[in-house]
């Protein structure tokens, strides 16, 4: 493979940041925008997060672990921070970060109740844009809170577009704009358009504010906001340096102290006016607004911009945040760099994504783009001195010390992590983490990689080997991707530079041994290569919750933690193969993969978890009698059988000629004693297929996967077959009764908070790994093996073929049809139809399995970016 190079600016910049030791600019968006109702803050006894640190309390309550905002940026320490903060002039609180519903609160679960959107951003973060819709009107903030309390889990969530409060176009868009001169030197462009008929009101309070080390005593002197001159001020950290904020004059500017309001939160008077919600109180009260504007330095800085605007105007205010001392912050031309870094975007973008794709594909790929890379956030979290320190509310309590995460003391957290979504979920999860890599590596595949490691290291990994799930219960288990996704990005690394990362392989397999050892020793209970897990990320997959102890000693062997194990062994073997070729050492470890694959195969089909009768894979019960009942649900479960599947080549084969004598002799002797052998090989010895799954059994899972009255749907595979919406199964398990249906929309259940939903819907990352699969069995049968598609159909198409049209259903989700709609959008097209949104793009979590629109998080550009590979995978096989 020939090298590629790519001359863009952007490209050059990334270049210049990989000789540091984290590839990653010192400043980005890495500002959460939930740090309220998170574990983290959660300082009492019983582990209610939600409730102990509510949203009403965000405005006045100085946080210990991190910080949060609107469209807001921080260095890589989030030593200092910068967001948006406004007043429509109606509100009881300044806009100061997105509203939502704590998971006790919505009908279904968590869900932020705002829009905004994730327009244009790049790696190095030389340009960013986002947009938030602020209503002119009172925020609806109680008819929210009541019409969702009001809700069954039948009923759909209540949204801020059915409040009517945009019904008439009666609000603001904010367009925020960041473009860098440099590393540490940032322009700030905020626009506000009246999106009315009428002339409206805003004010707009860009804050600048120092994160609250002192809270967690991580910071010895006290850093400090300060006047430098009237349109100037000058922020001093004793790690971070001087920085300085330009802005254009305004009437006022006010000063506090990012620290808690003890009078509101806990009833103890306040020694000082400088709080952390004493700008609402000036600007909406008119309380201390003397002290404030007479104050000339705290640790939060505000200047105070009252706008009026005409119906369909703007008004644009500029800042500048930069490490330089200057006498003018604004020379002649300043607005130009926007245009300038703009450009630079538009360049990168049609260097690394197809060239002859509509627009409407490319606004879908760079849209999802830009969301993974508004998705990077600093998570902070030293669960050690957490369990072990007050947050000056609560003190150390014997819940806290013997609760949640009691055991994860060697976890000390405090990088840049790309999130799944960041007020939904405001913390890294292992799996998520490693599908999020896969459309990072498109754009900047050295911070897929460090990511990737990062969690592999020795203040994440634990000492035994086990990854941390996600900071609700670190020891949750989730499917063991990490060495999938590892290959994934190493591969698209080298399809669009044709430079193999060799050692950034050799680097993650070592790690990954130790993993692998752990699934090995702690989730294989009978030592007989079939595996349990628990939930393993599928929530209520199951016809009972799969993560807690079965009563009576039954004994759950799950036919996806089985799947997710040979594919583990499948991926260490294809890695080891990899590096083989250029060091020999790796060989004999790939043939104990191979091997290993081979017993966990064997075991797959051959101790009961294949159903003769249904021709499909499902778990088994195991009672204390012995007997073994079949959970006959099928869904994803028994799809994952079809990810382990991998293709060794001749020329591969005859490079490694150890490895080729020990494959030789492991099959011969087990073919001679009458063995399971999963191989299949081409006629002429090019290839040999390597699959969890026998070619018939292969021909009959594929035949309930691409039904439209199972598993099909018009927007992708359903995570539980459409079968059990006529058929739903039930269980009695000593005299309780346990049942489960085809839920196509939100949850119903109460598994895992309730907000997610899996017993129905189309998930793109499992989407994403189907289609993977399908296209590499494709490309070992070619047109020997056709499969009718849609099943009943008669038309019949090869497996790279059934690959594509898999991803056109799952791409179509995005794309406007024929009256102008998006799938995703439902119920709401009215609103994304006109002019000034309908190129507008949100990556939900998950969609319905019938209709297609957007459930769960609204903003999962996490593994939902997934869509922009899809599309250039799919333009590359058409070309």
């Amino acid at each position: 493979m020939s090298q590629k190079s790519f001359t863009t600016a952007e490209h050059q910049r990334l270049a210049d940041n990989l000789p540091n030791k984290v590839p990653l600019e010192q400043w980005g968006p890495y500002l959460s925008e939930r740090q309220w109702g998170t574990v983290r803050e959660d300082y009492g006894p019983y582990g209610d997060a939600w409730n102990y640190f509510p949203y009403d309390h965000a405005h006045c309550r100085a946080y210990v672990w991190g910080e949060d905002g609107i469209a807001g940026i921080t260095d890589i320490f989030q030593n200092l921070c910068f967001a948006v903060t406004l007043w429509n002039r109606k509100d009881p609180i300044l806009k100061e970060r997105l509203f939502g519903l704590g998971n006790n609160e919505g009908n279904h679960g968590e869900d932020v109740k705002e829009l905004y959107y994730y327009l244009d951003n790049v790696p190095t973060h030389y340009y960013m844009e986002y947009l938030y819709k602020y209503p002119q009107k009172e925020f609806p903030y109680e008819d929210i809170k009541n019409e969702n309390r009001n809700r069954s889990k039948n009923d759909p969530e209540y949204e801020i577009l059915d409040t009517g409060i945009f019904d008439n176009n009666e609000y603001f868009d904010v367009t925020i704009t960041y473009a860098k001169q440099d590393s540490q030197d940032i322009f700030i462009k905020i626009n506000i358009h009246n999106r009315y008929t009428k002339s409206a009101g805003i004010t707009v309070l860009p804050t600048l504010w120092f994160y609250n080390r002192l809270s967690n005593q991580r910071l010895a002197e006290k850093p400090i906001i300060a006047d430098y001159n009237k349109t100037t001020v000058k922020a001093s950290h004793q790690r971070l340096g001087d920085y300085y904020l330009y802005f254009q004059k305004t009437r006022a500017t006010f000063y506090t102290d990012n620290v808690t309001n003890t009078q509101k939160v806990s009833g103890i008077p306040n020694k000082t006016p400088f709080v952390k919600d004493a700008f609402h109180e000036a600007i909406i009260r008119k309380k201390n607004v003397k002290s404030l504007r007479k104050s000339t330095s705290g640790t939060k800085f505000a200047p105070i911009y009252d706008l009026t605007i005409e119906g369909g105007k703007s008004k644009t205010i500029y800042l500048r945040l930069s490490n330089k001392e200057l006498e003018n912050g604004f020379e002649e031309g300043f607005e130009n760099i926007f245009t300038s870094r703009k450009a630079e975007a538009d360049d990168f973008y049609n260097a690394i994504l197809p060239k002859d794709i509509s627009p409407e594909l490319k606004n879908i790929q760079r849209q999802a783009l830009a969301g993974m890379l508004w998705s990077k956030q600093f998570y902070h979290y030293d669960v050690e001195r957490w369990l072990t320190t007050s947050d000056g509310i609560t003190p150390v309590n014997d819940g806290k010390l013997y609760g949640r995460n009691h055991d994860w003391k060697h976890l000390k957290n405090q990088n840049v992590i790309l999130m799944p979504d960041k007020w939904e979920y405001p913390w890294y999860a292992a799996w998520d983490l490693a599908f999020h890599c896969i459309p990072m590596a498109i754009m900047d595949p050295g911070f897929a990689k460090d990511q990737l490691l990062l969690v592999m290291r020795e203040w994440y990994m634990k000492p035994d080997g086990q990854l941390p799930a996600y900071e609700w219960h670190f020891s949750d288990v989730n499917p063991p991707v990490q060495a999938w996704a590892a290959l994934q990005v190493y591969r698209i690394e080298k399809s669009a530079t044709g430079i193999g990362d060799i050692n950034f392989l050799k680097r993650i397999f070592q790690k990954l041994i130790i993993n692998f050892t752990w699934w090995i020793n702690r989730k294989d209970a009978s030592g007989n290569n079939i595996f349990q897990g628990g939930f393993l990320g599928l929530d209520n997959i199951g016809v009972f919750n799969r993560s807690i102890e079965m009563p009576g000693n039954h004994r759950l062997e799950q036919a996806d933690g089985t799947s997710w194990m040979g594919m583990y062994a499948l991926n260490m073997m294809d890695m080891a193969l990899e590096i083989a070729v250029v060091d020999p050492a790796f060989e004999d470890t790939s043939t104990k993969f191979f091997e290993h694959f081979v017993l966990i195969a064997e075991a797959l089909n051959e101790h009961g978890l294949w159903s003769d009768d249904d021709k499909f894979f499902y778990d088994i019960l195991s009672t204390p009698s012995g007997n073994q009942i079949q959970l006959r649900i099928q869904s994803i479960v028994g799809l994952t059988t079809l990810f382990a599947v991998s293709i060794i080549k001749k020329e591969v084969r005859d490079k490694l000629t150890d490895f080729k004598k020990r494959i030789k002799w492991f099959e011969s002797y087990r073919v001679r004693n009458e063995r399971f052998w999963p191989n299949e090989e081409e006629d002429n010895g090019d290839k040999i297929l390597l699959s969890m799954v026998p070619k018939q059994r292969l021909i009959s899972i594929l035949g309930r996967l691409l039904n439209e009255e199972e598993f099909l749907s018009p927007g992708g595979i359903r995570a539980l077959s459409k079968f059990h919406e006529k058929n739903p199964f039930g269980v009695n398990i000593d005299n309780v009764e346990y049942s489960i249906q085809y839920d196509p929309g939100d949850s119903t259940s109460d598994f895992f908070g309730g907000n997610s939903n899996w017993r129905g819907p189309v998930w793109i990352p499992i989407n994403y790994i189907i289609i993977q699969s399908i296209r590499k069995y494709g490309e070992f049968y070619g047109d020997d093996l056709l499969i009718e598609y849609p099943t009943g159909s008669g038309n019949s198409l090869n497996l790279k073929q059934v690959a594509d049209e898999l991803a056109k259903r799952v791409i179509s989700l995005f794309e406007k049809d024929e009256e102008q709609k998006r799938s995703i959008y439902g119920k709401y097209n009215w609103f994304y139809q006109r002019p000034e949104n309908e190129h507008l793009m949100l990556f939900y979590e998950y969609f319905h399995g019938d209709k297609g629109n957007g459930l769960g998080a609204s903003h999962q550009t996490g593994w939902t970016s997934l869509v922009a590979q899809l599309i250039s995978e799919l333009h590359e096989n058409e070309d």
